[in-house]
């Protein structure tokens, strides 16, 4: 069965898609009614063509400028720093966030070739010249999430412009009993006062 084992092969390609997952997802299309199936990947290839990266701030967008960006109601003294567009989705779900962003696409990470000058850094600085106030940097708390972190706070300090970092720790829900020695590390780095 070529065009299935193909099927298989394309949905595999996904990041975070095994094998087994992409068997039944191809499975899933194959009992799909033709129509059904038309339509969906009539709006992947339009997605494709008509999603793009924000001019100003690098978050998808199927405009120039995208609609946070646009929003004259957000909070423009602060600019809050994410890897990748799907980090400004997960913020924006939240409802407690009203600055804007700067999509860095990426971290930096010597091990894979990314160096600062692979991610937007510069339009980043840039972007700092005007009524910016607060940068949060809201990278992964993983290795390169942190080393980006650093390197990016090192080249606003002396701008003037206040530096902050998202908390890291214990999720709520979570029993510290099973907390990894990490999460509780940074949970316990990052305590604050409660009065």
């Amino acid at each position: 069965m070529e065009y299935l084992q193909r099927l298989v092969a394309q949905f595999a390609k996904l990041p975070g898609i095994g094998t087994k997952t992409a068997q039944r997802l191809a499975y899933h299309v194959i009992t799909m009614p033709v129509d059904d199936v038309k339509q969906f990947a009539r709006d992947m290839y339009d997605a494709r063509g008509k999603v793009k990266y924000c001019s100003v701030c690098g978050n998808l967008s199927e405009q120039e400028v995208c609609e946070v960006c646009s929003d004259t109601r957000r909070d423009a003294s602060i600019i809050c720093v994410v890897k990748d567009a799907r980090d400004v989705y997960a913020i924006e779900k939240t409802h407690e966030y009203r600055g804007l962003y700067h999509v860095l696409g990426g971290t930096i990470s010597p091990l894979e070739g990314i160096g600062p000058d692979d991610i937007a850094i510069k339009p980043l600085l840039t972007r700092l010249q005007g009524e910016v106030q607060e940068v949060i940097l809201a990278t992964n708390p993983d290795v390169q999430g942190e080393a980006t972190a650093a390197y990016i706070s090192r080249l606003i300090a002396p701008l003037g412009v206040q530096v902050t970092r998202i908390a890291h720790g214990v999720p709520i829900g979570t029993e510290l009993e099973y907390a990894d020695e990490v999460t509780l590390a940074k949970a316990i780095e990052g305590r604050r006062n409660i009065f």
